[in-house]
């Protein structure tokens, strides 16, 4: 038998083996830290009851079980569909969101609510949804690259959602114009025009990458984009800005330009493109912390959070400074869930959920949270790594990095990196749209994972 025949016949026996092996163990490595997940969120409400209330009340482990069970009809459709996809993503996506439930649940307590009032109950209907959402994206997107064809219908999608607040009606009354009321229900259009607009980028990138790695100027050892080229970030930057003016959204202005650049980034490799795009966020921020009242406040409490005039004026520094004594009271081991005083921060369940983890879990609590981050970040990064399909490379390290990005922002915010924004912390904070959106993002990365892991490798010897 001649090489090249023998070569073909020692790979086609080899992917055959590993169809064979390879995706059982891993989804048996998913089912084994899917029970792990179970477990910890089991055993973090049953914490919370006996901290709070010195009892454990069975019913609310019931609405926990269903989200269980729908967490295993995912595992169990990943069997069937999409057995090589990432082990790691739903497992850890699936322990955020029972310990955000966990400490909504904790804060209800503290506060009386019960019944379809309780932020908790709201948050358990959400989690159903999202992961369904998840499982139906699974089942009906068989090959992700189908995304590729809709790239400018995406964009126009992304930029269609950014402007639904503005439409008379829809809009409601909040801080900022990035909500809409629907009458049963409000949501954040916001959270799902980042997956359109991150489909879009990675489009358009993978459009227009030759001109965009052209050779620019070197100087002080950075090759830095021709003028001509400048185009698509100069765009993206001033639709980020018009976010910022218009809904008086710092934080979703911020997270489009960084996906932006980090997916601009990616497709060059180009160093000069990172530094422009962080040039062009501080000159942006500076700009509007001197001309729009709404950043200069975000500045000054970030600045100067600890003055009582601060803390005193109407919308200051007061909850920033209760989130950050919540901290330090959590100490290294925290007060253990249920003993806490989480609820005296103002939005404990959703801006501050990071703090109100932080003080009953202590910082060995948040250092675990943030290692689930870093992974569920790293594994994201690691498929666009893998991959050999620029479009399916640039959307999965597009949108994991949002999620890391997203995590940043609230973070930061909240222990005074950097100025407080109105995000909100991916899995963990209350708030529909966010969940829905972020299990969205589960569920495309589960995709281009089990087609990066199905393709052709060559076999060289």
């Amino acid at each position: 038998m001649s090489a090249e025949p023998q070569i073909a016949a020692d790979t086609a026996v080899m992917r055959a083996l590993r169809r064979i092996r390879m995706p059982q163990k891993q989804r048996n490595r998913e089912l084994g830290l899917l029970l792990f997940a179970f477990v910890v969120n089991g055993a973090s409400v049953a914490l919370v009851q006996l901290g709070a209330t010195d009892a454990i009340d069975p019913s609310f482990f019931y609405y926990c079980g269903g989200l269980a069970v729908l967490a295993l009809a995912l595992h169990i459709v990943l069997r069937f569909v999409a057995r090589d996809a990432d082990p790691f993503v739903v497992p850890i996506g699936t322990l955020l969101t029972g310990l955000g439930i966990a400490m909504i649940y904790r804060i209800d307590i503290e506060i009386d609510q019960a019944g379809w009032a309780a932020a908790s109950t709201r948050q358990l209907v959400w989690a159903a949804i999202a992961i369904a959402a998840a499982v139906a994206v699974v089942l009906f997107m068989r090959n992700y690259r189908v995304l590729f064809r809709y790239t400018y219908v995406s964009g126009f999608i992304g930029v269609a959602l950014l402007l639904l607040p503005f439409v008379p009606g829809l809009g409601t009354n909040a801080n900022a114009d990035v909500w809409v009321s629907l009458g049963f229900f409000s949501f954040q259009p916001g959270e799902l025009a980042k997956i359109a607009l991150g489909i879009f980028f990675a489009g358009y990138l993978v459009r227009t990458r030759e001109s965009l790695t052209s050779v620019g100027t070197r100087f002080l050892g950075i090759t830095w984009p021709r003028a001509r080229d400048l185009g698509p970030i100069l765009v993206v930057w001033i639709v980020s800005l018009a976010i910022i003016v218009l809904q008086r959204d710092l934080g979703t202005g911020l997270l489009i330009f960084g996906m932006f650049v980090a997916m601009l980034y990616v497709a060059t490799g180009k160093t000069g493109w990172v530094l422009l795009g962080v040039g062009l966020a501080v000159a942006g921020a500076a700009a509007a912390s001197q001309f729009l009242t709404y950043v200069g406040w975000r500045f000054t409490n970030w600045l100067d959070a600890f003055n009582p005039e601060v803390i005193d004026r109407d919308g200051g520094s007061y909850q920033l400074v209760q989130g950050i004594f919540g901290l330090a009271h959590g100490g290294l081991l925290g007060t253990g869930l249920g003993q806490g005083r989480p609820s005296i921060t103002p939005l404990a369940q959703s801006d501050y959920i990071f703090p109100s983890l932080g003080e009953e879990l202590g910082l060995i609590g948040v250092f675990a949270i943030l290692c689930l981050y870093m992974v569920f970040t790293s594994r994201g990064l690691r498929v666009g790594v893998a991959g050999q399909d620029d479009f399916g490379k640039l959307l999965a390290t597009g949108l994991s990095f949002t999620i890391a990005l997203q995590v940043f922002i609230m973070v930061g915010g909240v222990t005074r990196v950097i100025p407080l924004t109105g995000l909100t912390t991916p899995f963990l904070a209350a708030g529909g749209s966010s969940l829905v959106a972020n299990w969205i993002i589960v569920a495309i990365i589960l995709r281009i994972s089990d087609a990066v892991r199905n393709q052709p490798r060559v076999v060289i010897g």
